[in-house]
């Protein structure tokens, strides 16, 4: 155990920003009575551990905290060994830090810093000083958070429609690409669904295309909760939608499209002040398991199906039928026959 650091007097009002917990690894009780009494009065949430081997327990929760203080001479794991596991471990969102010690040779301060430390302070210290150092980490996390939530907005960004929120054509084609493997080197089956919205071009030009962006908004929602959550919507382009379908056959595949549509058919859509009678023809492609190269036959079955699907009224759902089709394609033929008006 080190030498407890004589705690000079100072300012102990209370930080103005919001609560942040900071962990306190340290084992002589007074230091960590004095320790918890500043953090506190500065507005941190303190949690002290009286050891090593219990702070690098917490700091492996989901929750842990990001701004770290460590004793560096502690019972079973002193504070640089800690520290070198938080960064071996390259924990994100990053934590910040600070080591405590009545070390002052330079050598040990270098140990100290390679282990990966943000920041020391030699005892005994004044405890403004602890003060600002803590509130130069948080500056430095707040800084991170923010470049952790851009680098989101801009991964969101890439991969996602911008007016509907699906993904976007590239990253369906991906998933696509992604699923098929799965299911070839699973033998498992695979659908996918070609949707189309009936009539679309007749809202852009009666409503405006505020309307229709309206429209596609509602669409896009309506198919989400149709859906299971591990399904891919995306937006292939205009008022047509790409589907995929993991684990679904020709039959439930065919289920699934019947779903999405009775979401369009059972309610009106609003556009602003208007309501609108919307319905959507569905087509399907299936596969038992895929092999490689299935990506673009499955696309143009369910389009070709999706164009049966139109000619036979709209509103409907339309499976692909192989050339020599099995016993169970031509009973999902009779079922693709069938349209609701």
């Amino acid at each position: 155990m080190e030498s407890i650091g004589v705690i000079q007097s100072a300012d102990l009002s209370r930080e103005p920003n919001r609560t942040m917990s900071v962990l306190v690894a340290e084992d002589n009780p007074v230091f960590q009575s004095m320790l918890r009494s500043m953090l506190t009065k500065w507005g941190y949430e303190a949690r002290v551990l009286p050891n090593g081997l219990e702070a690098w327990d917490a700091m492996q929760a989901a929750d842990a905290p990001r701004l770290a203080v460590l004793d560096w001479m502690m019972p079973y794991m002193d504070g640089v060994e800690v520290c070198r596991r938080i960064r071996t471990a390259a924990r994100e969102p990053y934590v910040y830090v600070l080591l405590l010690t009545a070390r002052t040779e330079s050598q040990d301060l270098v140990e100290g810093m390679e282990a990966g430390a943000d920041d020391y302070l030699t005892k005994p210290f004044n405890a403004q000083e602890l003060r600002v150092r803590l509130r130069a980490g948080r500056r430095i996390l707040d800084l991170q958070q923010q470049l952790m939530e851009a680098r989101e907005a801009l991964r969101v960004q890439a991969t996602h429609d911008a007016l509907t929120g699906l993904f976007n054509r590239g990253r369906v084609l991906e998933i696509l690409a992604t699923e098929i493997a799965r299911s070839e080197r699973e033998m498992r089956p695979l659908a996918v669904l070609m949707v189309d919205l009936d009539r679309f071009k007749q809202i852009n030009d009666t409503l405006g295309h505020q309307a229709g962006d309206a429209v596609l908004r509602e669409s896009a929602r309506r198919m989400q909760a149709a859906t299971r959550q591990y399904d891919a919507s995306g937006r292939y382009g205009g008022e047509e939608f790409l589907i995929v379908l993991p684990g679904c056959g020709a039959r439930e595949g065919h289920a699934q499209a019947e779903r999405i549509r009775e979401a369009f058919a059972r309610a009106p859509f609003a556009a602003g002040a208007d309501s609108l009678a919307v319905t959507c023809s569905i087509g399907v492609s299936s596969r038992d398991a895929c092999a490689a190269g299935d990506a673009d036959r499955l696309i143009r079955e369910a389009d070709a199906a999706l164009y049966d699907a139109k000619n036979r009224g709209r509103n409907s759902v339309a499976a692909f039928i192989p050339a020599e089709p099995s016993t169970e394609s031509l009973a999902l033929t009779k079922l693709a026959r069938f349209s609701e008006a």
